[in-house]
């Protein structure tokens, strides 16, 4: 199964440096039942584009605890791993498209890297200090999530996620 799992920039690194990426909580994203039955239309390909925007939007929480945390040499850029694997628990609790992995992923089962460019860090920094208020239904926070979502995540094959690392 496809997953799509929230990460940052540091844990991108560490994902170079160990061979492994271990997600927050297990948590990752996927094309679900529960999310092929919250769309009227679309098809994998789109549901699971939905998938991975659920991944981003987790991302700006893992972001917004970094930068809590003070760790402001952290790149305010979103980063969702798609990643193939073969065990995983539907977390219906959650969102729509969370699933719930065992264990650390190994780069060999990533398929791309996702990441925002350099042109979305400063509405993506907005956005990681507006999501709580947002998810709380704050209206002018979900703006600002918005203007971070507006942006697209570029695609990054496996083989080029150390030259990525190493350009910041």
């Amino acid at each position: 199964m496809r997953i799509y799992i929230p990460a940052t920039w540091p844990m991108l690194r560490s994902l170079v440096k160990n061979g492994v990426l271990d997600p927050i909580g297990g948590t990752a994203f996927a094309l679900t039942p529960r999310l092929r039955e919250a769309y009227t239309s679309g098809d994998d390909e789109e549901l699971e584009y939905a998938a991975m925007t659920e991944a981003a939007r987790a991302s700006l929480r893992l972001l917004a605890v970094e930068f809590g945390l003070g760790e402001n040499a952290t790149p305010p850029r979103r980063v969702v791993v798609a990643a193939d694997v073969d065990d995983v628990t539907l977390r219906p609790d959650l969102d729509d498209g969370a699933v719930r992995i065992n264990g650390a992923v190994p780069f060999e089962r990533v398929a791309a890297v996702h990441v925002d460019n350099e042109d979305a860090e400063y509405a993506v920094r907005q956005a990681a200090e507006a999501v709580d208020r947002a998810d709380l239904g704050d209206m002018d926070a979900e703006f600002l999530v918005g203007e971070a979502e507006d942006h697209e995540l570029a695609w990054y094959d496996p083989s080029e996620i150390a030259f990525l690392v190493d350009l910041r």
